[in-house]
């Protein structure tokens, strides 16, 4: 079957991913790519030295309700934790929202990621209109009154957070691209490197020390090359051990030749020794049988001197 390729006008008028929305319409607020790989990597990293993992609560795209007289009114953070709030541990409790007047604990910290079209509600921008729901600022900043709110723009790699004092947002400076926690006893950066197989910018976070902290796949490949390192320790630690034996045993390999050499001249010395000894015994045995000789034969009255 022959199939038409369509003309070029008409590839070219075709919405890019850009134009068309990564949610569905009828249920705004479902992540694409970005919205679900960042905040696993929150999630992930944020370990806190000060609590107890199952004494804080955090959440990705949950809805978060928040006004207990318009008790339908949520909001979708990217990504909140909340200190105080106990983590479930059973399957079956596991939250299916975050419900505000049955918690009575607010978020602690609050992350959206800027997307196309959301960055004026995020920053605040979004001006309400009477009868309306109030904007994620009035949420965060009013109602709920949110410590810290950091947006995340991955499109120009743009970091804000802004802290609650008196009542109001004010904007934090985060030159460096780090923002330190201290009820948390982590930091929250930007890391430059390569998650999910995927290289960029990330939200992260880090000790007290500024290391990043490890997402369980880092930690077990760290642990993974440590035993590794080790285990090639170990390795170098036992041809090093079987050289120095080998060593050894050449060296008392060569002992034993010099001792063996100087025992062979040794018992060459005693042999050459004992010839001598040997011969001048029988020198001295042939001098002392002439001389014996010659009495015998002066005995007899022969002279000696007159025998051939």
């Amino acid at each position: 079957m022959v199939q038409l390729q369509p003309s070029y006008s008409k590839q070219k008028s075709l919405p890019t991913m850009y134009d068309l929305p990564s949610e569905d319409p009828e249920e705004p607020g479902l992540p694409d790519e970005f919205h679900d790989f960042q905040p696993n990597l929150l999630t992930q990293t944020c370990q806190s030295p000060h609590h107890l993992r199952s004494d804080y609560f955090i959440a990705k795209d949950l809805n978060l309700y928040y006004d207990r007289q318009h008790t339908q009114w949520y909001k979708r953070p990217d990504w909140f934790l909340v200190l105080g709030a106990r983590r479930s541990t059973n399957l079956q409790e596991l939250r299916l929202s975050y419900v505000i007047w049955q918690e009575e604990v607010s978020p602690f910290l609050v992350v959206e990621l800027a997307s196309p079209g959301t960055e004026d509600e995020d920053l605040g921008r979004t001006q309400r209109k009477k009868e309306t729901r109030p904007t994620k600022w009035e949420v965060y900043e009013e109602i709920l009154q949110v410590p810290y709110y950091v947006i995340y723009d991955r499109y120009e790699n743009q970091f804000q957070g802004f802290v609650l004092e008196s009542g109001k947002y004010e904007p934090l400076d985060l030159e460096e691209g780090r923002l330190w926690l201290e009820e948390l006893g982590l930091g929250l950066g930007l890391w430059q490197g390569s998650y999910e197989g995927v290289e960029g910018l990330w939200l992260r976070f880090y000790d007290e020390v500024g290391n990043w902290i490890p997402t369980p796949n880092e930690r077990a490949n760290r642990e993974q090359l440590e035993k590794e390192r080790e285990r090639h320790e170990k390795q170098q630690e036992r041809q090093r051990a079987i050289m120095a034996e080998n060593e050894r045993d050449r060296e008392r390999a060569e002992k034993e030749r010099e001792r063996l050499e100087k025992e062979l001249e040794k018992q060459r010395a005693d042999r050459e020794r004992l010839e001598k000894e040997l011969e001048k015994q029988r020198a001295d045995r042939a001098e002392s049988d002439l001389q014996k000789m010659r009495e015998r034969l002066i005995q007899l009255g022969i002279d000696p001197e007159t025998l051939p």
